[in-house]
């Protein structure tokens, strides 16, 4: 699995209540073409921030000028790309304002620079050929 987690501008209960919209009759988790797996994560009773880099962590509170206390944590199943699908749901969690992060890059991503295939040092947001590229052992 590959990770993504959402750092959406707004109250949590808005996040929520568009992911029902947009993908109404489930929920824990919800589910985009059974190979994204959508779940609210958080630090009181969830394991959000528990294996990240404290260094991580700073440069997303500078990004978002707050520590953030929960986060949509997408799934990204190894059965497909998940490119196209992991764009489309970040666009619309993001539609308000907020970052994105990915296994790849410690960089807190804005939708403008997800959308305009923005690369920090030498990758774009959820980049990860690229990244296997660059970090292949010969």
């Amino acid at each position: 699995m590959r990770s993504v987690f959402v750092f959406p501008a707004g109250e949590r209960a808005e996040t929520i209540a568009s992911l029902d919209q947009h993908l109404p009759q489930q929920r824990n988790p919800w589910t985009l073409a059974g190979n994204l797996y959508i779940d609210i994560d958080d630090e009181q009773t969830g394991y959000l921030f528990s294996d990240w880099d404290p260094d991580d962590v700073a440069v997303l509170e500078a990004a978002v000028e707050h520590h953030p206390s929960w986060a949509v944590q997408i799934d990204v199943s190894g059965r497909i790309d998940g490119i196209a699908e992991v764009h489309q749901l970040v666009a619309l969690l993001l539609e308000h304002g907020g970052v994105a992060t990915d296994d790849y890059s410690a960089h807190p991503w804005t939708l403008q620079e997800i959308q305009s295939g923005t690369v920090i040092d030498g990758l774009r947001f959820f980049d990860f050929r690229t990244y296997h590229e660059l970090h292949r052992e010969y």
